[in-house]
């Protein structure tokens, strides 16, 4: 799901600075310094999960776990991104420094607004609505990043179209996939560490 270098109009590349630069501002103000290590782990899982990717026209499907990391860690989830970006920008060129807020925004407002909706129905002894609000989340979070990828590609060039189509269409049984993953992750934590949820 990153966008490479090079491919987005200007105009699109600062919408997408400022709103992630407003993300990061929210996510570093309400950074409390005992989640740092969650975030630390959460940010090398995102880095290394969205390393495997397959090239679709200027972007690319791959795993992401954003949904997870939107749940555990609301606004601080766009520093946790932003970073696993960063560093897959400067040690394997995967999406670029110019596309840095687009693919952050992208990637990390999705699973901060699912989380802020579905972490209220979470609940330890509820395993089955629990599993059920965090499939939700990990399905809807690639969803809604791939649709904000697609707008972002649409918005720099129309003809674009077919290749927002098979990004969307090879996203969605990637959603799938991380919503069980969400679901068996969260529901676990829940069990054992629920702290670490709530």
């Amino acid at each position: 799901m990153h966008i490479s270098e090079g491919v987005l109009s200007p105009p699109v590349l600062l919408a997408g600075g400022i709103l992630s630069f407003i993300g990061l501002v929210f996510g570093l103000k309400n950074l409390k310094t005992e989640k740092i290590p969650e975030i630390a782990v959460l940010s090398s899982t995102f880095f290394v999960a969205s390393l495997i990717h397959i090239p679709i026209g200027p972007t690319s499907a791959h795993l992401v776990l954003n949904g997870i990391i939107g749940l555990l860690l609301g606004w601080s989830a766009f520093p946790a991104i932003f970073l696993g970006l960063l560093l897959q920008a400067l040690l394997f060129q995967f999406g670029g420094f110019t596309t840095l807020g687009v693919n952050t925004f992208a990637m990390a407002f999705p699973p901060v607004v699912l989380g802020y909706i579905f972490k209220k129905f979470l609940h330890k002894n509820k395993y089955f609505l629990t599993f059920s609000v965090s499939f939700l989340a990990g399905f809807l979070s690639i969803i809604f990043s791939a649709i904000l990828i697609g707008t972002a590609l649409y918005f720099t060039e129309k003809s674009f179209l077919p290749v927002i189509i098979a990004l969307l269409s090879a996203h969605f049984p990637i959603a799938i996939i991380e919503g069980f993953i969400t679901g068996f992750v969260v529901a676990y934590l829940l069990k054992v560490k629920p702290e670490v949820v709530i």
